[in-house]
C-alpha cells in the first residue's frame, strides 16, 4: 500500500497536536512500530505477533499513532474478514516555536543597521572611551573623542554613566501595518580592565520614554572576543551579551520578559520623522556599573545596533523600501 508522506508541523497555536505527537513518541513500543512501518505496511495482527503483545494492546498503540497523524490504518478485505493495514504517514516533524509570534505568509521584516558611532546625541562623564577598529579616537577617559570628526568609525564605546541617542528612520512605517519593533545590540558593564562580576543597570529609552532596564552581570573578559583586533589588550573588556528590546501592542519586552506597558501607540512609533533610541546608565542607578557598547568588529557579534520592523504585507500597498538598509 503506497502512502503519501507528509511533514508534521507543530506550533504553539495548536497545543493539542503537540500533546498528541508527544504522547505517540513517549512509548518505546510505539517507536518500534514506527520503525517497522518505515520499511513495510503491516496489519495489526502482524504488529502484535512481531512484538509479542496482545492484539488489544497493538490496536491501542495503533490508535494513538493514528490520532497523532503519524500512521494510517486502512481497512482492507482479508482471508478472515476485514483487517486494518497500517502504514507510515509522515516523513519528518517540524516544530516552529515562533509560529505563534509571526505568520510568515503575511509578515515582512525590515532591518535598519546603525553603527554605534552614528549617535545623534550623547552625554558622558570623564570615565569614558571610544575606539575604532585600529586605534583610540581622541583621548581615553575624556569626552573629547565622542565629538571626533571620525566618530562614525567607532567599534567600542564605554561610559560610567550617561547615554547615547540614535535616531532611526520611520518614513516607511504605517500605523495600520506595523506589528512589532525591536532593537538588538551587544552590551555589558564597564569596569577598570574587566571584571566578570561587576553588575550594572543599563537603561533603554524609546522616543524619550523608559522601556527597559537591562541587568548586566559584569564586564566580560578572560577570553578574547571573537571579533577583536589583535592590538586590543587581553586585560581589557572582550565581549558582551546580545540583547533584544521588543515593542508591540502588548507592551515592551527584554528577551521576551515584559518590562513596560508602553506600546507602539503610546510611544508614537509612527509619529514624527524618526524613532529615538537611547541607551545608557542613570547616575542614580542601583547598580552603577557603567556600559560597554560593541560595534560589528568588536566583541562576539558582527553588528552594531539593529532596528527590525515587522509589517503586515497582506495588503497590496507594500512600503517602498528595501529589505535591508
Amino acid at each position: 500500500m503506497k502512502i503519501k508522506k507528509k511533514r508534521i508541523e507543530l506550533d504553539f497555536d495548536n497545543k493539542e497536536k503537540i500533546v498528541l505527537v508527544g504522547k505517540a513518541l513517549s512509548s518505546d513500543i510505539r517507536l518500534d512500530i514506527l520503525n517497522l512501518l518505515i520499511n513495510k505496511s503491516v496489519n495489526i495482527s502482524e504488529i502484535a505477533g512481531t512484538f509479542q503483545i496482545p492484539l488489544s494492546s497493538a490496536a491501542l498503540h495503533v490508535k494513538v499513532l493514528e490520532e497523532a497523524g503519524m500512521i494510517t490504518a486502512t481497512e482492507q478485505p482479508g482471508v478472515r474478514g476485514a483487517q486494518k493495514v497500517c502504514g507510515i504517514a509522515f516523513e519528518d516533524i517540524y516544530f516552529n516555536a515562533f509560529r505563534h509570534k509571526m505568520d510568515r505568509d503575511n509578515i515582512k521584516v525590515y532591518h535598519f543597521p546603525m553603527g554605534i558611532g552614528n549617535y545623534y546625541n550623547c552625554r558622558v562623564n570623564e570615565r569614558c572611551g571610544i575606539i575604532s577598529e585600529h586605534s583610540y579616537l581622541g583621548v581615553e577617559d575624556s569626552p573629547y573623542g565622542f565629538y571626533s570628526e571620525n566618530r562614525q568609525e567607532a567599534q567600542l564605546i564605554w561610559l560610567a554613566s550617561g547615554y547615547l541617542e540614535y535616531r532611526f528612520p520611520n518614513y516607511m512605517l504605517k500605523k495600520d501595518k506595523v506589528k512589532e519593533l525591536s532593537f538588538s545590540f551587544e552590551v555589558c558593564s564597564e569596569a577598570p580592565g574587566y571584571q566578570n562580576d561587576w553588575p550594572s543597570d543599563i537603561t533603554v529609552w524609546v522616543n524619550e520614554r523608559e522601556v527597559a532596564t537591562i541587568y548586566s552581570k559584569g564586564d566580560f573578559g578572560g577570553r578574547r572576543g571573537h571579533l577583536n583586533p589583535d592590538w586590543w589588550s587581553d586585560t581589557m573588556t572582550q565581549y558582551g551579551v546580545l540583547k533584544n528590546i521588543t515593542v508591540n501592542d502588548q507592551g515592551c519586552f527584554q528577551d521576551l520578559l515584559k518590562t513596560s506597558d508602553e506600546t507602539m501607540n503610546t510611544l508614537g512609533i509612527c509619529d514624527g520623522y524618526y524613532i529615538s533610541f537611547q541607551i545608557g546608565v542613570k547616575s542614580d542607578a542601583k547598580n552603577l556599573g557603567g556600559m560597554n557598547l560593541f560595534g560589528e568588529k568588536f566583541g562576539d557579534f558582527a553588528q552594531g545596533i539593529i532596528m527590525s520592523v515587522q509589517m503586515d504585507s497582506s495588503e497590496e500597498d507594500e512600503p517602498e523600501a528595501e529589505e535591508e538598509f
